[in-house]
């Protein structure tokens, strides 16, 4: 355990926390068990290193440790918790639990939290994993013990505030429809809005794209390359061919996307045999946040349901698959669902391009979009790019990202 302590507090001193992201100050950390999901390159292991700062600064005995570390292919889990228990520790943290390795038939990581949990009462455990832990069917049944959350990229807003460019508060859905005129004033009179925008949506979603400066887009493959290979396999028990498979859709659709899924195309471009299969593998995309679709109606997480409209999870990744081809209406439809999408139900209206809860109806376009198609609609809305600020039913674009 010396090993990964020395570690653990050299990752700690050097830890920056100039910037909190809002998720850590909604995280309720007197819970004895708690769970932090996201895709790789969200901010996971920063929001954890945060934490163990704070406690270390207060006194606190804590222990940080990355799950893929050499250590763990010897030694257990809860051989760790037992050596740090004894000597006083008291907040045990843990990174990427889904890299762990098993060290015998029949007990896995969840398991072993389980009995460490149910063990060791005064220890408190923070852990966190890939967006796809979900999909993992662990033997330790953790559900009444943690409490869950899921951590994005940054929103629009959080991105400004990140890059010390100006500091904006929250705006819920239903203060932003009604009151955005008086909001976007409030903005622009503090900064021009438009160019940071634009940044925003080419290199601005993933916390990492500050240190990767011009290798930002080759890193981003990269973790859409260790997505695919590495997390999915892991949770899921998919072979390496299924691994080839997913790689080859994700790629067919960041081509074409927002894609109108002909699941008999797919399916004979991928020589997959049936419907259902292609859409297990439409799930493990969606749930790995590299993609998202849209329904006619909000299902929740059913996996058999085939969507209507298929988008990338964010437009920084429609720049680093196909910077040529980025198309400004797909853009903005992109940008708008992932933004709403962390906080509110999303689905595929009749008419117009996204409906919120079941309700507001959005048409999403340019400057110029005018309101003919939905102005039978008495909560329809137009959100409108290129607009520093709006009018009436006319709103920004860019305000959907003060959502977060």
């Amino acid at each position: 355990m010396q090993y990964l302590s020395e570690i653990s507090d050299r990752l700690i001193l050097n830890t920056n926390v100039k910037y909190i992201r809002p998720l850590y100050n909604k995280i309720n950390w007197d819970q004895r068990l708690v769970e932090i999901r996201g895709s790789r390159g969200v901010g996971k292991t920063t929001l954890l290193l945060q934490y163990a700062k704070a406690k270390q600064t207060a006194g606190e005995s804590v222990l940080y440790a990355s799950l893929d570390n050499a250590w763990f292919f010897k030694h257990k889990l809860t051989e760790l918790a037992d050596e740090f228990f004894k000597y006083g520790g008291k907040y045990l943290l843990l990174d990427e639990v889904h890299k762990y390795p098993h060290k015998e038939q029949g007990v896995d990581w969840s398991q072993e939290l389980k009995n460490i949990y149910d063990s060791y009462p005064g220890l408190y455990i923070v852990y966190t994993g890939s967006s796809i832990l979900h999909l993992y069917r662990g033997i330790g049944d953790l559900s009444r013990r943690k409490s869950t959350y899921r951590m994005f990229g940054l929103s629009f807003r959080e991105y400004l505030n990140y890059n010390n460019i100006a500091d904006f508060a929250i705006v819920p859905f239903n203060d932003l429809i009604e009151n955005h005129m008086m909001i976007s004033r409030k903005v622009i009179e503090k900064i021009r809005i438009l160019p940071h925008f634009k940044k925003y949506l080419i290199h601005g979603y993933y916390p990492f794209s500050n240190l990767a400066g011009d290798k930002y887009f080759d890193q981003l493959n990269e973790v859409i390359n260790v997505i695919v290979e590495t997390d999915i396999p892991s949770v899921s028990d998919i072979s390496f061919e299924t691994s080839s498979k997913l790689k080859k859709l994700f790629y067919l659709l960041a081509e074409s996307v927002p894609y109108t899924p002909n699941l008999s195309k797919l399916s004979g471009q991928l020589h997959i045999a049936d419907s259902r299969t292609l859409l297990k593998y439409l799930n493990y995309l969606e749930k790995a946040e590299l993609i998202q679709t849209l329904g006619a109606k909000a299902t929740g997480n059913q996996v058999f349901n085939k969507p209507e409209k298929i988008y990338l999870d964010n437009t920084n990744l429609m720049y680093a698959l196909s910077p040529a081809i980025v198309n400004d209406g797909t853009l903005r439809e992109v940008f708008a669902v992932n933004q709403l999408k962390q906080l509110y139900e999303i689905s595929y209206p009749s008419k117009g391009d996204l409906m919120v809860n079941q309700q507001y109806v959005l048409e999403i376009g340019g400057k110029n979009k005018n309101y003919k198609q939905v102005a039978d609609m008495s909560d329809a809305y137009i959100f409108n790019d290129n607009m520093e600020s709006g009018f009436g039913k006319n709103i920004p674009l860019w305000l959907l990202g003060f959502l977060n």
